[in-house]
């Protein structure tokens, strides 16, 4: 379809209206040009499509749909296919409701664990989130519906949200918080966009040009539509202006009549209005001319899916032996969440899950347990009758299970969390539990890292997350040894809330938020602090045991347009087939700019037979050595050595090897009269542009790594004359330099490195 043309005929009201939505989750249509309304609503782990009054919150009922894993659980897996998986599945219910847009999945990056909408996220790493997301995003849209890439960006709390302004340098900004969205867009090609609610430098998102233009379309290359989050449109206008294509849910009649105003009084350029519709009209009929429904759709397959795919992202974090558990063994099943299993989040991603599989329902036709629930779902305090009958049950039995974690009035969107204790009444439970038993094992539901103070005593934890409708089923597959767990850690655990990075500039203040820990976000701070932390990124356990080897690259240099191929021969030492993640992490081994002990930069999921080996290969290109350099704007890698490490876990590094940059182009210095004496020196051909100029005073300068002066002096003397900066030359010419020949050489050295 000729989208120019189409545009061209609609009227400018018309027009206005297509960039502002019809009601809360419909975009509006042109009856009398064939532009129909189609229809957006929530995600990510799901469809939440509201059959009656509508709210972005989650709190009234929704059509039943499949309740996946959350974002926090899928990235647990590591693997790229199955994710992809729950996202055909979501595009097929989309496709049954007849749903455009599904408004996901969430990129933004775990600042801090005490973000309530954490469960909404992937990972503290960008390389991970983008990775998932982009399969996330592929899966969905193989079915011909869209995904809405969100929130972007900075969007890392919810408290004040929808005003709170974020400071944050332009290179973390680039490497920790817009790396993810640059991978999913650039990989997975989203068809929208969300934009997030708060300000970036004083300037909400949703009117932000250099973000939705220049680093969006013009350095990434997306060619979809954008979108405000829900309320978040500040000024209609200019966020249009700024590359904005669509405000939701609807601002009325007089939003549109403003967009018509603003144009007619030369305030907005009508191309700019023409532009964004076209972008919103080629979503809509790439969604409308490939409806589609299946005959054989089904929410029961999609259960069974549900399941496997929560098998897949649960982490095994402790065992000591005790797991798997003997179907012949005297088995108690203790807390609430066994019988009813907490596995979603709160908010605008609640799903009115079609089935839900409690771990006691499953276990029936697996053995025979004993239940007691323990404590109450949704009580921070000790029920003592409770506690009494759960001590008396884990008493008589071999093996006590404990299903605990974070009840929904601890996390949720709207609003963080302040501490990372689950209930009182639960960690009283597991260490009452502990006095009276040795093999107590614990599973976990919650959406982000917990305190665990009793981690230590337990015999084994079995992290779910949010699993999802079949986590129950899941949970018993895994105690019993149906499958070995295979998921690991996508954020680090750490000992305790004061460890992390953004511990004293969370959630900021008042309005402002400074990200003072900047690149040095999850186990990128642990790692360069050396700090002990409860679980590490990148962590996980298997009833299996592996065995890394013959790690080997296809070359020892890497050119300046190469790439490289990176293998590794992982055997299967155990008796049980299973899943290994293998991870690769790079450091910089050279002296350079200052960058984190290691990045992770590959990761793979691969089933290993017992007693098997497979080959494990990773490709790298420059970019999983560059930095982004805020001078130039631009990601660049240092010439020098790097070591590559592949291990089963951040802190896990099982086989290391080296390999060589060529040195690229030399960054230029940017020359001002306070560059230092040291800094200019390494400028190509700087001392022989100056030599005219400062003869003297320049030789003088260049014999200052002469140890004229022994000890402590010469070392003073030399740091002294390397960090002078420019100006500071007049204090010692005896008038021969002034601020006018100051300045020449300041051009002279910026043009010679032209």
């Amino acid at each position: 379809m000729d989208m120019q043309k189409l545009v061209s005929s609609m009227t400018l009201e018309e027009k206005a209206g297509m960039l502002n939505g019809l009601d809360f989750w419909h975009l509006k249509g042109v009856g009398r040009l064939g532009i129909p309304s189609v229809m957006v609503t929530d995600g990510p782990h799901g469809l939440r499509k509201q059959a009656g009054q509508a709210d972005h919150l989650g709190l009234n009922a929704s059509v039943p749909a499949t309740a996946f894993p959350t974002a926090a659980a899928l990235a647990c897996s590591y693997d790229r296919e199955l994710v992809g998986e729950v996202g055909q599945a979501l595009g097929d219910l989309c496709q049954q409701e007849d749903v455009a847009v599904i408004l996901g999945p969430g990129a933004n990056i775990k600042r801090s664990p005490l973000c309530g909408r954490n469960f909404e996220y992937f990972s503290e790493d960008p390389f991970l989130t983008g990775e998932i997301a982009a399969a996330h995003i592929q899966g969905v849209q193989s079915r011909n519906v869209g995904t809405s890439l969100k929130h972007f960006a900075m969007n890392n709390q919810e408290t004040r949200r929808m005003t709170v302004d974020v400071n944050c340098g332009e290179r973390a900004m680039r490497e920790i918080y817009l790396a993810g969205f640059e991978r999913a867009v650039k990989k997975g090609k989203p068809w929208t966009v969300m934009c997030s609610y708060n300000k970036i430098d004083g300037v909400y998102s949703s009117e932000n040009p250099w973000l939705l233009r220049s680093v969006l379309r013009g350095e990434w290359g997306f060619d979809g539509f954008t979108m405000t989050d829900w309320g978040a449109c500040n000024d209609h206008v200019r966020g249009i202006a700024a590359g904005l294509n669509l405000a939701m849910p609807s601002l009325g009649n007089a939003a549109d009549a403003g967009v018509v105003r603003a144009v007619r009084e030369g305030r907005l350029d009508e191309k700019a209005v023409d532009e964004a519709v076209a972008e919103v009209l080629n979503v809509v009929f790439r969604y409308v001319e490939n409806r589609k429904k299946d005959p054989d759709f089904s929410l029961g397959a999609q259960h069974h899916l549900a399941r496997k795919v929560a098998r897949e992202c649960a982490v095994l974090l402790k065992n000591d032996g005790t797991l798997p558990l003997s179907s012949n063994a005297k088995i108690a099943f203790i807390g609430a969440f066994a019988e009813s299993p907490r596995y979603q989040g709160g908010g605008s991603s609640h799903i009115n899950a079609y089935e839900v599989t409690s771990a006691l329902e499953a276990v029936r036709s697996v053995a025979k347990v004993a239940y007691a629930p323990g404590y109450a779902a949704e009580s921070n305090d000790t029920d003592p009758a409770l506690l009494a009958e759960a001590v008396a049950l884990a008493k008589e039995s071999d093996v006590a299970v404990v299903f605990a974690g974070l009840p929904d009035s601890f996390e949720s969107e709207g609003f963080d969390r302040t501490h990372l204790r689950m209930p009182d009444c639960q960690n009283e439970l597991i260490r009452a539990l502990c006095a009276v038993n040795c093999h107590v094992v614990v599973v976990l539901h919650n959406g982000a890292p917990v305190e665990m103070p009793w981690a230590d005593d337990v015999s084994a934890i079995l992290e779910m997350y949010l699993g999802g409708q079949a986590v129950g089923g899941a949970s018993v597959d895994l105690l019993f040894g149906a499958v070995s767990p295979s998921g690991k850690l996508a954020e680090t655990f750490p000992m305790r809330l004061e460890d992390n990075p953004s511990y004293l500039n969370f959630p900021g203040e008042g309005d402002h938020v400074d990200y003072a820990e900047g690149l040095y976000v999850g186990y990128r701070w642990y790692d360069a602090r050396r700090m002990p932390v409860r679980f590490p990124f990148g962590h996980g356990l298997s009833y299996a045991t592996f065995e890394y080897k013959n790690l080997r690259l296809s070359a020892g240099t890497l050119a300046q347009d190469g790439t490289l191929e990176v293998k590794v021969d992982v055997t299967n030492t155990g008796r049980m087939g299973a899943k290994e993640i293998v991870q690769l992490y790079v450091h910089s081994a050279h002296e350079g700019v200052s960058r984190p002990v290691q990045e992770l930069k590959g990761f793979e999921k691969v089933y290993i037979a017992p007693g098997q080996t497979e080959t494990v290969s990773f490709r790298l290109c420059r970019r999983a050595f560059s930095y982004y350099n805020p001078d130039i704007h631009d990601w660049y890698a240092e010439g020098g050595k790097y070591e590559l490490r592949v291990g089963a876990s951040s802190r896990d590094i099982r086989l290391t090897a080296e390999v060589e940059l060529e040195p690229g182009k030399p960054l230029p210095v940017r020359v001002t009269a306070d560059t230092t004496f040291g800094d200019i020196r390494k400028i190509p051909g700087a001392d022989e542009a100056l030599q005219p100029v400062i003869g003297g005073i320049m030789q003088a300068f260049g014999t200052m790594d002469n140890a004229s002066m022994g000890g402590a002096a010469n070392e003073m003397a030399n740091a002294m004359v390397r960090d002078m900066p420019l100006h500071g030359l007049k204090s010692f010419s005896n008038g021969q330099l002034t601020d006018e020949s100051i300045e020449a050489m300041v051009r002279q050295l910026n043009e010679i490195q032209k």
